[in-house]
């Protein structure tokens, strides 16, 4: 049998790995694929009348991100009806959640498609929390609209109310903030509620508890959990795939990989400053308008704002650091 008599099928991808995925069909049969490899080449026609030639390819590109194939994606794929299939076409997904990879020409991979929230996971301690990590993911999630929640863990090793007050900064710019703890299991029902019905990615640095929050969310979700290492306080890469979990309160969540760094990929063509909420309001006032970065220039509104309180230090540095 040749692959044109193969059956041809649609499906959602629900785990991957290095040019390995796993569809699921619509009546829940589970199929591993590979992909074809038109699917990682762009066919580059020339700009003519296309009556007044022959539709010729002139070139091949390659497609500019790592990966075409995305966690969640809907996909169409050739069944080889023996338990194997090879993905043909990715269908247009309603979001995506990218970051910009390492390499010596910009690259985007894609995390997670079709999502509807990002969930920044952060350890209040054990690893040390870095709020311009924080701030980092958030904005990554405004530039592609996407809302977040964020999600603490491990509450149970610091003063829940001393926390609260310092993180509180958060829920005044209009944030959602779930503290949480898989110890004690404070925040949990919390936020299941809030992950109910609903595609959510979980994003964060390895060792931040990611994996023991999903399991006490939902107990069987077979995630591999290590500790921190006591020896360099870093995080162990403990997740090496992608993968879709269904939760049985509806929606589903996909674990990513430990990130200890992050990079926006669409950021050019963007206000950085717009990605910070708390910065709109002043955007357009400063002296230089529209191209004022908000660094160095006098006169500068944000800056102004920064110095009257109405916008912290702490975010402020985080927009510097992003915009260098």
């Amino acid at each position: 049998m040749n692959q044109s008599e193969h059956t041809k099928r649609t499906g959602k991808v629900t785990w991957k790995s290095t040019g390995t995925y796993r569809v699921k069909s619509p009546d829940s049969i589970e199929i591993n694929c590979s992909i074809s490899s038109t699917l990682r080449k762009v066919l580059v026609y020339p700009h003519a009348d296309p009556s007044s030639r022959r539709p010729t390819v002139d070139k091949v590109e390659d497609i500019r991100m790592i990966d075409p194939v995305a966690i969640n994606d809907e996909v169409e794929f050739i069944d080889n009806e023996d338990g194997t299939g090879m993905i043909v076409e990715v269908l247009p997904r309603k979001s995506k959640f990218s970051r910009l990879a390492a390499g010596p020409r910009p690259v985007e991979q894609v995390i997670v498609a079709n999502v509807d929230q990002v969930i920044p996971v952060m350890a209040v301690a054990k690893p040390k929390l870095k709020w311009q990590l924080l701030d980092r993911y958030l904005a990554d999630a405004e530039s592609v609209d996407l809302p977040s929640l964020i999600c603490f863990t491990k509450a149970d090793l610091v003063d829940e109310d001393e926390f609260r007050e310092e993180a509180a900064l958060y829920e005044k710019i209009g944030y959602s903030i779930v503290l949480t703890s898989a110890v004690d299991g404070r925040g949990l029902d919390e936020l299941r509620e809030r992950l109910s019905g609903k595609v959510s990615v979980f994003i964060g640095k390895s060792g931040v508890g990611k994996t023991s929050l999903l399991n006490a969310i939902q107990p069987g979700l077979g995630l591999r959990v290590n500790e921190v290492s006591d020896v360099t306080g870093k995080g162990k890469h403990t997740t090496s795939h992608l993968e879709l979990f269904e939760l049985n309160t509806g929606g589903c969540v996909i674990d990513t990989p430990g990130m200890r760094e992050f990079g926006l990929w669409e950021q050019e063509g963007y206000d950085t400053s717009w990605l910070f909420w708390e910065m709109r309001p002043f955007l357009g006032q400063c002296r230089f308008g529209a191209n004022c970065t908000h660094t160095h220039e006098p006169d500068c509104a944000i800056k102004d704002a920064v110095e009257s309180g109405e916008i912290t230090e702490r975010r402020y540095e985080s927009y510097v650091r992003m915009v260098r």
